[in-house]
């Protein structure tokens, strides 16, 4: 009996192991689909994402970069100083004046110095303010090496902001002593201060207005100080100059006609004294005239 009871307490607890460890793999299985599938969902959408991403990129490698413009706003005065180095420095000045005319420029200065050692052409853009990159990108294209660009910038906004508010006030001021003179101003000691307090303000407006034309037109022009430069082959300078045959004639029609100009303006400085010499000659002759008769 005991030994049947054995037998059959050991099938038992052997089938209680075999349902514990089936119902344990199904759940550590459930428990691996429940925790990897959100994870498998994330990363397959990540994936999507950033090859779209990627197929959306091809070939704008700058497409993630953001635009950096300045604020209409702003009221921004560039100034650039540049120093290149050209092959030609006048086929690359006849090109950036070329551009120039292109983009609405114009060269306000320009001095030309040939040395023993380089040609240099030095002179100034006045571009307006939207093509002021495109001209520098342009400048820079005629270089065969670029030795240095110095940009600038001066905000003048608060200035511009300031000086508009202020001549804002001033015109509203006068349009008040223009009423006060037109009604209230009766006698003339009230015409006359009216009229002197008139007279201030309006300086003062028309001074505001000429200061924010000058800070409209360094806002709205860009100013490109360009300096081409061209090494040649050095040559030693001579110690002395031989005139030829045709300098030394060149020289002696000069200098005669100089001499015929100093004779030409000597008489016409004396014309006085030839005058009177003149006139004495001819009373001399008719005083002799009259002796002889």
């Amino acid at each position: 009996m005991n030994t049947k009871m054995k037998s059959i307490g050991t099938k038992v607890l052997a089938i209680g192991i075999v349902v514990t460890s089936f119902f344990a793999c199904n759940n550590a299985d459930y428990k691996e689909r429940v925790s990897m599938e959100p994870i498998s969902e994330a990363m397959e959408t990540t994936e999507e994402a950033y090859m779209a991403d990627v197929k959306a990129n091809v070939g704008n490698p700058f497409a993630q970069q953001e635009t950096i413009k300045t604020p209409s706003h702003l009221k921004i005065i560039k100034t650039a100083t540049t120093r290149y180095k050209v092959e030609d420095v006048k086929k690359a000045t006849t090109a950036i004046k070329k551009m120039a005319v292109k983009y609405d420029a114009y060269i306000s200065e320009l001095s030309f110095n040939n040395t023993l050692y380089e040609k240099q052409n030095k002179f100034t853009i006045k571009v307006p303010n939207i093509h002021f990159d495109t001209m520098m990108d342009t400048i820079a294209g005629t270089a065969s090496f670029i030795e240095f660009e110095n940009i600038t910038t001066k905000d003048v906004t608060e200035e511009f902001m300031d000086i508009s508010a202020r001549l804002k006030t001033k015109q509203e001021v006068k349009k008040r002593f223009e009423e006060v003179l037109r009604k209230r101003a009766v006698t003339v000691e009230d015409i006359l201060l009216t009229e002197d307090k008139l007279r201030v303000i309006q300086e003062e407006i028309e001074s505001a207005q000429g200061r924010l034309k000058y800070l409209t037109d360094k806002v709205s022009f860009s100013t490109i100080h360009v300096d081409l430069y061209e090494t040649v082959e050095y040559r030693d300078e001579p110690d002395s100059y031989t005139k030829t045959f045709i300098d030394k004639a060149k020289n002696g029609f000069s200098n005669g006609w100089s001499i015929v100009e100093v004779l030409v303006l000597g008489l016409i400085t004396i014309w006085p004294l030839l005058l009177m010499g003149v006139v004495i000659w001819f009373l001399v002759k008719v005083y002799l005239k009259k002796r002889k008769a």
